[in-house]
């Protein structure tokens, strides 16, 4: 088997993924003032914490991209099909197995609010079906 890894289709995961995370949780967005409310992270703490969580999310956003991109690839080559629709199963059942269990089990023994949970788990899911998009109609 051979894994086969368009990087213009990672390319394309990475700008979705940066934008969905801007859309979701940036102070006009879908969520940003409710997460901002349940995590207590103020407009202040923000911007004192500089440009360090930014860098952190650009990091995992590529990470995320080419994970992805190399699942998809692996599905691909074991189904014998390179379609869309096998990307976004993919980029759900990493969704479910990895994101969505381990955020869970985080968020239950630090006690945060279920609503939070439901927030950055709606998120992940989100950010990785919108991420296997571009790869699933440019990997092929």
């Amino acid at each position: 088997m051979e894994l086969s890894i368009s990087w213009y289709a990672v390319v394309g995961a990475i700008v979705v993924g940066m934008a969905i995370a801007w859309i979701w949780y940036s102070d006009w967005g879908l969520a940003g003032p409710t997460w901002r409310k349940l995590t207590g992270v103020t407009k202040e703490d923000s911007a004192r914490a500089g440009k360090g969580p930014f860098v952190v999310l650009v990091i995992s956003i590529v990470a995320t991209g080419l994970a992805l991109a190399v699942a998809c690839s692996i599905a691909s080559a074991f189904f014998g099909s390179d379609s869309v629709g096998l990307a976004l199963g993919v980029g759900v059942v990493a969704w479910l197995g990895f994101s969505l269990s381990t955020l869970a089990q985080h968020n239950g023994f630090e006690q945060k609010p279920a609503r939070l949970t439901a927030i950055n788990s709606a998120y992940q899911l989100v950010l990785y079906v919108g991420m296997t998009i571009p790869i699933g109609l440019l990997q092929q």
